[in-house]
C-alpha cells in the first residue's frame, strides 16, 4: 500500500525582504545576488513563529484536501529552526490545529520533506495510516548570520505541507546520506557550562560554498538519473523537476549534467529564496493552485542540503 497527496497547503510571512533592501545590511546588491543565487526578495518573519507558520501551512493543505484534523492519524514536521528543542514542532502543529494523533519531528535538512514522505509511506505500507500531515517549516532567518553576506542574501522564512491519503502515487524514491560537518553545519548554543572547554561556535549557517554547489549538482544529477533508469522512464514521460530550491545556478548546472531541459525545472527560488525543508512542498503548492498539473502527471522531487544528504522520489499526481 501506498499513498498520493491529496491536499497542499503554504504559508510564507506578509514581510518582504529585496534585494536592495539588504544592500543597506551588507555590501552587496541586485546584480550581484541574482547573478549567483537568483533570489530577488524572500518572505522573512517579523512576528509569525516556526510553528505558527507551520499550521497555517497545515490549515492550508487540510482544506484543500477535504480532510478535517480529526481524521489524521499521524503528523511529521521537518525543520532546523523550531522555536523549542521540545515540545516539536509536530507536538505544537497537532495542537494548533486540534489534532489527536501521534505528532513526530524528523531533522534532514533541506532534504527532510522527502525524508517526511518516505517515513509516512512505511506507515501507509504497514496499514497503519490512512491521512498523513507531513509539514516543512522554517525560521531561516534566526540562524543566518545577517553579516555575512554570502549566506543571509540566500535564506527566506516559510511552511509548506501536504495531506497523505491512502493510494500509489508513491512510486520510487533513492536516499543517501554522507555523514560530516565540514560543508554545511548550523552550531547549536553552547550553553553556559562552568565545564564545558570545547570550542564554540556562532549558532548560525556555516556554508562552505564551492564544495556544497559542487555536491549538490552531483548529488541531483545523479539522483534523477537513477529514477528514470530504474523506472524505465525518459524524460519525456517527466511532467515536471521540482527540485529544492537552493541556488538557480544549481539547478542549471545539474539541468545541464543530466541533460534535461532547462524547462522541466519548475522555480521559484527568485521570490521566496532557499526556506530549506519548506521549498519543494511550497513549491507543490503552488504547481498544485496553478492547474499547472493533471491526473496521472508524473513528477520528480529532489533535495540536497547538510547531513550530507540527498533524495530523490518520483510520484504520479492523483
Amino acid at each position: 500500500m501506498s499513498f498520493s497527496i491529496c491536499g497542499t497547503g503554504m504559508y510564507v510571512p506578509v514581510h518582504t525582504v529585496t534585494n536592495e533592501d539588504l544592500s543597506a545590511l551588507v555590501e552587496t546588491d541586485d546584480e550581484w545576488i541574482t547573478t549567483r543565487v537568483g533570489v530577488r526578495e524572500r518572505h522573512i518573519a517579523v512576528t509569525e513563529t516556526t510553528a505558527y507558520m507551520a499550521t497555517e501551512a497545515a490549515r492550508a493543505a487540510l482544506e484543500n484536501s477535504g480532510i478535517s484534523a480529526q481524521e489524521l492519524d499521524l503528523i511529521l514536521c521537518a525543520t532546523v529552526s523550531a522555536d523549542s528543542i521540545s515540545p516539536s514542532l509536530a507536538c505544537m502543529v497537532q495542537k494548533g490545529i486540534g489534532a489527536h494523533c501521534m505528532a513526530f519531528d524528523i531533522n534532514a535538512a533541506c532534504a527532510a520533506f522527502l525524508f517526511l514522505l518516505d517515513t509516512a509511506a512505511g506507515y501507509f505500507a504497514g496499514g497503519r495510516v490512512k491521512n498523513v500531515l507531513i509539514v516543512g517549516a522554517e525560521r531561516m532567518s534566526r540562524i543566518v548570520d545577517w553579516e555575512d553576506r554570502s549566506t543571509c542574501v540566500i535564506f527566506g522564512d516559510g511552511a509548506g505541507a501536504a495531506v497523505l491519503c491512502e493510494g500509489d502515487g508513491y512510486r520510487d524514491a533513492v536516499f543517501c546520506v554522507r555523514g560530516g560537518d565540514d560543508v554545511i553545519r548550523i552550531p547549536c548554543f553552547e550553553g553556559k557550562s562552568p565545564f564545558y572547554r570545547g570550542v564554540s561556535e556562532k549558532p548560525y549557517i556555516h556554508m562552505m560554498g564551492q564544495e556544497t554547489f559542487k555536491y549538490a549538482v552531483n548529488a541531483m544529477s545523479a539522483d534523477i538519473q537513477t529514477l528514470l533508469e530504474r523506472n524505465d522512464l525518459k524524460i519525456e514521460d517527466i511532467r515536471m523537476i521540482v527540485p529544492h530550491q537552493a541556488n538557480s545556478r544549481i539547478i542549471d548546472a545539474a539541468a545541464r549534467r543530466a541533460s534535461i531541459p532547462r524547462e522541466k525545472f519548475y522555480v521559484n527560488i527568485d521570490r521566496f529564496g532557499n526556506t530549506s525543508s519548506a521549498s519543494i512542498p511550497i513549491a507543490l503548492d503552488a504547481l498544485n493552485r496553478s492547474g499547472m498539473l493533471q491526473s496521472g502527471d508524473r513528477l520528480i522531487l529532489c533535495a540536497f542540503g547538510g547531513g550530507l544528504a540527498n533524495a530523490a522520489c518520483l510520484i504520479t499526481w492523483p
